[in-house]
């Protein structure tokens, strides 16, 4: 089990990023959470398998037709053992 902190560089707002991240997320089995900055990039906390995460991070590169991804910043960081599911803020570019 390992988890990652990302920033995400690119056109990543206003283009159904987080909801992207999220079906990812998903679809690998991962726990975590996504946010747009106020700078215009987004912040993922993603946490699963090695392979699921690096499975993850690809499709998130890869973006669709109207993402754009051009840098991903990636970091190891502390596994959160009472994280249960993936989330991601719906409303604004803050956490409530």
């Amino acid at each position: 089990m390992k988890r990652y902190h990302m920033i995400v560089e690119g056109r990543v707002q206003g283009v159904g990023f987080r909801s992207f991240c999220m079906q990812q997320a998903l679809t690998y089995n991962l726990t975590g959470s996504v946010r747009n900055m106020e700078n215009g990039m987004v912040e993922i906390f993603a946490q699963g398998e090695e392979n699921d995460l690096v499975q993850f991070i690809h499709k998130i590169r890869e973006g669709n037709r109207w993402i754009r991804v051009d840098d991903i910043s990636v970091k190891e960081t502390a596994v959160d053992p009472k994280e249960t599911k993936f989330r991601y803020d719906f409303y604004s570019n803050s956490w409530y």
